[in-house]
């Protein structure tokens, strides 16, 4: 079976034919970075690294471009609040979203282009949609004329022209032909940030800048334009009006994440209900906090509840713990092993990862039973099966990005609680269980769990 996905602009699931072959290019729609990120901004991140992981096993030469928006209304209406620049909102958000990515293992984007460093770009588009007869300036700012369009402008959200609602993007509606037509680019007003253009100083819409970061990093032509299922109308629905109006084929698929709620409310910074990914790590860890967010399938909305987050924590733990045990008794791992085939079909079809992570478990209860019945050749093929697929899902606890990589303390604290544990093996040898039992006991003050197995004591940090 072949990678099949959801096309919210066919309403049907596809099987996946890049424009190129081997090669498969990816545009997500990133950060707007008038705030930090909370868990609902973060899944899109995790899903889409999971996808391009899958591609990436699945042999293709994978592009993903994922922009920041560090220009907007809401980024200008914070900065004005606090008395900043506009540009400092903006740096000190991207930094915080990067953090989120980097923290819950996503891999970096092969490009991060930025709003505000493709002005030329999107003056470009402009200038080639004016050409066309589909936009048009009008005082200072210019617009997207919806009725040149209109055979096909609404495709995506599968709705009829005459029964949208107006943009409602600027202070001032009357400069437009119709109040449905959008701004591509908003004319300078007094303590905003702009940049010349033919048609006065100004700075971007929202849309414009999405089209022209797509099409310059990834041709005018694509395979693949995700985000979540709230960008559909008006975002996405404006950026394949634009784009292919100008000429440009633009997303061949398009894919859309499901939302995270609490109660019946999207997670959203205006209703006050965000949960920080800072605050999140100190629930449960980064890896499990990315199990949480990957198990379910990208469609679907979350319904959040810290009961939830932790019976997701406790899953992990329970495949982390057999790959932890197995990796003792089999120290060398296939990394080219076969992946079960129910898995790969799992996520061939359209990114199943609960039926992936399902396979997972499985693998890993006969993991387990080959490990208590000491059936090593067992062990051996299950744990490979076990990390590859994790590895895929960006969930292997020996990887080095959950392991502690760098010039973190892990080799000296192994090295400390390897001494312990064999001063409490020597007391334990000498009858002195008194000692065996203070060495453990001082190894769990300092956070440290023991656990005796068949093959000697083994540690891990407590949860």
């Amino acid at each position: 079976m072949s990678l099949h996905i959801y096309d919210t602009s066919t309403r049907t699931i596809r099987e996946f034919v890049p424009v190129e072959a081997g090669r498969a290019s990816i545009y997500l729609c990133g950060a707007t970075v008038q705030a930090p990120p909370h868990i609902g901004h973060i899944r899109s991140g995790v899903n889409f690294d999971v996808l391009r992981r899958w591609m990436a096993r699945s042999g293709y030469d994978v592009r993903f471009c994922r922009n920041v928006t560090d220009i907007d209304d809401k980024i200008i209406r914070v900065s004005a609040e606090e008395s900043v620049p506009w540009f400092v909102v903006a740096e000190r958000n991207q930094r915080a979203f990067t953090w989120a990515y980097d923290t819950l293992g996503c891999l970096p984007p092969t490009v991060e282009p930025r709003a505000t460093g493709h002005v030329p770009e999107m003056i470009t588009l402009m200038e080639r949609l004016i050409e066309r007869g589909h936009a048009y300036a009008s005082g200072g700012d210019v617009y997207f004329d919806v009725q040149s369009y209109a055979d096909r402008y609404g495709s995506l959200s599968n709705q009829k022209l005459e029964n949208m609602r107006p943009a409602a993007d600027t202070d001032d509606e009357s400069c437009k032909r119709d109040p449905r037509d959008f701004a591509l680019w908003k004319g300078a007003k007094p303590g905003e940030p702009t940049w010349p253009t033919p048609w006065g100083p100004g700075r971007p819409g929202w849309h414009l800048e999405c089209s022209a970061m797509a099409t310059k990093y990834l041709g005018p032509t694509f395979d693949i334009h995700g985000g979540g299922i709230d960008l559909i109308f008006p975002h996405h629905e404006n950026e394949i009006a634009q784009s292919q109006a100008a000429g440009d084929g633009f997303a061949q698929y398009w894919m859309h994440n499901g939302m995270l709620k609490i109660g019946a409310e999207k997670m959203s910074k205006s209703l006050g209900n965000s949960l920080l990914i800072p605050e999140m790590v100190q629930k449960v860890r980064p890896v499990e906090l990315r199990y949480y967010l990957a198990g379910p399938h990208y469609r679907s909305s979350i319904e959040y509840s810290e009961e939830a987050l932790l019976e997701a924590a406790a899953a992990y733990q329970r495949i982390e713990g057999f790959v932890t045990r197995a990796a003792e008794v089999i120290h060398d791992v296939d990394a080219d092993a076969p992946l079960p085939q129910a898995f790969a079909d799992a996520l061939d079809d359209d990114l199943g990862t609960p039926q992936a992570l399902a396979v997972v478990h499985e693998v890993v209860r006969e993991g387990n039973v080959a490990l208590s019945r000491g059936d090593k050749e067992a062990v051996a093929r299950l744990l490979a099966e076990t990390q590859n697929m994790l590895d895929v899902l960006g969930l292997d606890p020996r990887s080095p990005q959950w392991r502690g990589a760098g010039s973190d303390l892990t080799p000296v604290v192994d090295a400390l609680v390897a001494v312990a544990l064999e001063q409490r093996k020597a007391a334990r040898e000498r009858k002195d269980y008194a000692a065996a039992d203070a060495i453990r006991n001082q190894l769990a003050a300092a956070g440290i769990t023991v656990e005796d197995t068949p093959h000697g004591a083994r540690w891990e940090l407590s949860r």
